[in-house]
């Protein structure tokens, strides 16, 4: 299948590393144009050189998302697709979270957002094929007790794609939002595999997993999501296969009923 995808500019805030590097690796197998991206140029310095376009900036400042789109226009005059991947999480609860802490979520989960996406869709507007992705979680809609700051700002986020979408009609982009559960991330798997090996579930964890899927994030495929099945639905909508797919919240949570 021809997604249509090479020579295409793609912007990927966040990364430098986790899911967001594998979105970007992605797009650099269909023969993307990739600008990545991280908050400080030393986060950079281990990537594959293949990515020779990157810029830097702290995306939940004015000051530094101004500096990335700057730099992004620098390095091409039209954008295809961006993929707003970069966002942070943080513990709390109702009981101790201050307004400092759930003004902080809101800068690094949907201003980071608006300010990027402003910035850009000229140069999106001047694409044949513009796509604008955003990351979230399933915690959008249905949130954990715990971290309300995060899962408020989600939702927020949730709600800015669509509004987007409708705000954009009748200008050939496309707005979409790709909200995963738990994944499979280095991270994840080694915090999960020492919870694991302490109740006898398995050495590896490969062995754990699906004991750490039932316990920890039920799903009827018994699993935790793979970075790259993340990619490959970001990837896919990013590409002209994905015309008529617009303001959607897709979840990646292997058929998931609840939340733990």
């Amino acid at each position: 299948m021809d997604l249509a995808l090479s020579q295409r500019t793609v912007f990927v805030s966040g990364s430098h590393r986790g899911t967001g590097l594998i979105i970007a690796e992605r797009f650099l197998q269909e023969g993307a144009r990739v600008i990545v991206h991280a908050p400080e140029p030393s986060m950079l310095s281990d990537l594959d050189p293949r990515f020779d376009l990157r810029v830097t900036g702290a995306l939940w400042t004015d000051e530094g998302t101004d500096a990335v789109v700057e730099a992004v226009k620098t390095l091409s005059p039209t954008l295809d697709v961006l993929v707003n991947n970069y966002g942070t999480a943080a513990k709390g609860d109702w009981l101790d979270t201050t307004s400092d802490q759930w003004r902080d979520m809101v800068e690094h989960n949907v201003l980071s957002v608006s300010r990027l996406t402003q910035g850009l869709l000229p140069e999106l507007k001047a694409s044949s094929q513009a796509r604008i992705i955003n990351l979230g979680t399933i915690g959008s809609t249905r949130p954990n007790a715990t971290m309300p700051h995060y899962y408020a700002a989600k939702g927020a986020l949730a709600n800015l794609t669509v509004g987007l979408a409708k705000a954009l009609a009748g200008q050939d982009i496309t707005v979409n939002l790709v909200s995963p559960g738990l994944i499979r991330t280095p991270e994840v798997e080694a915090a999960y595999l020492k919870i694991a090996q302490k109740r006898g579930w398995g050495e590896t964890f490969e062995a754990a997993e699906a004991s750490i899927a039932a316990t920890f994030f039920d799903n009827p495929l018994g699993r935790i999501a793979t970075r790259e099945e993340v990619a490959d639905l970001v990837v896919f909508l990013a590409s002209a296969r994905a015309s008529f797919i617009n303001g959607q919240n897709i979840a990646v949570d292997g058929g998931a009923l609840g939340v733990v």
